[in-house]
């Protein structure tokens, strides 16, 4: 879906292209927010959540499946912003000489873009994974703290600072997700190099 919505926003022109890209950047700066309409809409009595219950027996809020929804709205526009950008790099002319040469549409997407964008797509998804680690405000709305089920790390840091005498596991929960995060955002880093210059960039 973030492919989709990048290559969309990176390549065509359309009345409301400014209004869906504030839309899909809306999590960013609202997190809360976007876990209360995440509730609102996935809830066990909201429109997708109801159906959900009804048809298939799915219950997303406070599970953990609703903590990982949670995480991948918020961490949506992160990876929309890098493949966009890693699009939007790549030379519009290997395109169109494709084309010349007989190349489909298809043919074009997965041999020509999508190779010349997976520096962006792969950063995107580290990025991604790096952001869901901190996350905090959709998720305790969305999918609440219950230990052992939804509580990520930031919920689980702010658990322990909540108790007496919680501030060594808060230290050392701290240093786990600082870690993680710090991991991954130099893998993106050595990733994104390395697939720069096998590309020729």
């Amino acid at each position: 879906m973030a492919i989709v919505t990048a290559w969309v926003l990176a390549r065509y022109r359309f009345p409301g292209r400014s209004l869906l890209n504030a839309l899909v950047h809306l999590p960013l700066v609202l997190p809360p927010v976007t876990g209360w309409l995440l509730l609102i809409v996935f809830g066990i009595r909201g429109p997708i959540g109801s159906l959900l219950l009804a048809w298939f027996d799915v219950r997303l809020v406070f599970t953990t499946a609703g903590a990982g929804l949670a995480c991948t709205v918020m961490t949506f526009p992160v990876m929309v912003r890098a493949i966009r950008l890693s699009l939007e790099a790549a030379d519009p002319g290997l395109d169109q000489a494709a084309r010349t040469l007989g190349a489909g549409r298809l043919d074009r997407l997965f041999n020509v873009t999508l190779p010349l964008a997976s520096p962006g797509i792969l950063v995107g998804a580290i990025v991604g994974y790096a952001t869901c680690l901190g996350e905090f405000g959709a998720v305790i709305t969305f999918a609440a703290n219950i230990p052992g089920q939804t509580q990520t790390l930031p919920l689980a840091i702010y658990a322990a600072l909540q108790v007496p005498g919680g501030e060594a596991k808060a230290a050392e929960l701290s240093l786990v997700s600082l870690t993680l995060a710090l991991i991954g955002l130099l893998l993106s880093e050595w990733a994104g190099k390395r697939l720069n210059v096998a590309i020729g960039r």
